[in-house]
């Protein structure tokens, strides 16, 4: 597509836009004048759809009528309330439903996963991640490393770019494996790394991991609802992503696994236990052994928040309507147009960090500007722009493809370049 820097080709965009009409199911955030904002992170927490409220008062009105029937008598009942949204995480996910299942929080099942697929010896045991990898995971996997009796910094194989690049190569990761593989027994990648929106190639870590019989789980905290992981297909071991950012599920929200087919009747796999990954039919019955749920279902542990899942509910419904293929087309065009704007500015102090290539990206463009500080952030929220600042010199904005428009990227970029232009000290 051929850009034009104006904000009447913006707003023409918009009008060819076949989604524009998601922006009215969301809530959009307003100043105390009532002007709207032009919000650009939902790359950490993704705005409150109009229909949440409804999801969820319709669950208090079950709890308020039925008391403990609820369970069986609500209009979707309790007990199973997870398996409502299996089919629709799973097509997000590009998984079968038996892969994926909703529960707990990100790092929490992180942990849960690694007691699994985690298993170290006295000669394998190292865990290769990537070096600016969000913060959570690195102490998940340094704590993983400590309980089994390991030094963490020993035990720690970092991924980096090369010397003066921001991106991560595969042909790095390939050198490390083929180099320490013998002794590596499992990689945890972000697949959309927070910092630089980096996307990567999914299948082709799993088949370098694999290649020296380490297991591969993979982060998709700032993939999932953004990119389309196809997680089957990859053929990576686990992955564990929240449903606050792009999937719109509400402030610290239920999160997702995924687990392999591969591994879905292998009952031997160690694992915590509890109630709710035992066999469903005989779940009640408080005398018989503990017999494992196959599938993704099987690392469950107690029964799950009802609230929170009927936030993530009224979400999924919404990207049941529209399906992912939609969503990334016009994801691509957004930030496209938003990679185009950018480039226009007149300074040599911005450098866009995220690859240009649409297919190594999600909807994240991350923004370095030479000398900036954090009151760069503070003159762009005094123009109602909202982005997210991150230490020492990186602005990550997402045009979110469910509510941003077009016309919102012009805007931001405009206040943007009209900070810059006044030589401002950044």
């Amino acid at each position: 597509m051929q850009y034009q820097n104006s904000l009447a080709f913006a707003k023409q965009l918009d009008a060819q836009d076949v989604l524009s009409h998601l922006r009215n199911q969301f809530h959009i955030p307003k100043d105390i004048n009532g002007n709207e904002w032009l919000y650009f992170t939902g790359n950490s927490l993704g705005l409150q759809p109009k229909s949440t409220e409804n999801y969820i008062l319709q669950e208090l009105k079950d709890w308020a009528n039925l008391g403990v029937e609820g369970h069986f008598e609500a209009k979707r009942p309790w007990l199973n309330y997870h398996e409502f949204l299996t089919e629709k995480m799973a097509k997000i996910v590009g998984a079968k439903p038996i892969e994926v299942v909703v529960m707990n929080t990100l790092t929490t099942n992180l942990h849960l996963l690694m007691v699994s697929f985690y298993q170290p010896t006295k000669t394998k045991y190292k865990i290769v991640i990537e070096s600016d990898a969000f913060p959570s995971d690195k102490y998940a996997v340094e704590s993983q490393l400590k309980f089994h009796g390991f030094d963490a910094q020993e035990g720690l194989i970092l991924w980096k770019p090369r010397e003066g690049e921001d991106l991560l190569r595969m042909d790095d990761l390939e050198q490390i494996i083929e180099n320490q593989g013998n002794e590596i027994a499992m990689l945890l990648i972000g697949g959309v790394n927070y910092y630089t929106g980096q996307f990567l190639d999914l299948k082709r870590i799993a088949t370098i991991g694999h290649s020296k019989n380490c297991l591969v789980g993979i982060d998709l905290a700032h993939g999932v609802g953004n990119i389309q992981p196809n997680l089957h297909e990859s053929g990576v071991d686990f992955a564990a992503w929240c449903t606050y950012k792009y999937l719109n599920s509400g402030p610290g929200s239920l999160a997702g696994i995924f687990v392999h087919e591969k591994h879905s009747k292998n009952k031997e796999l160690p694992r915590f236990s509890g109630w709710w990954n035992h066999n469903k039919k005989t779940r009640f019955n408080m005398r018989i052994t503990f017999d494992v749920i196959e599938g993704a279902e099987g690392w469950q542990l107690s029964n799950p928040p009802i609230l929170s899942m009927a936030a993530i509910l009224a979400s999924l419904d919404l990207f049941e309507e529209v399906g992912m293929d939609a969503l990334r087309e016009k994801s691509e065009k957004l930030t496209g147009f938003f990679e185009f704007l950018i480039q226009q500015i007149e300074t040599d102090k911005i450098k866009i960090i995220t690859p240009s290539n649409p297919n190594e990206r999600g909807c994240q463009i991350s923004i370095q500007i030479k000398d900036a500080n954090k009151s760069l952030h503070q003159q762009l929220l005094a123009k109602n722009v909202i982005t997210d600042w991150r230490e020492p010199n990186v602005i990550r904005c997402a045009p979110v493809p469910m509510y941003n428009s077009f016309e919102d990227v012009y805007r931001m970029v405009e206040s943007l370049s009209s900070i810059l232009s006044k030589g401002k000290e950044v």
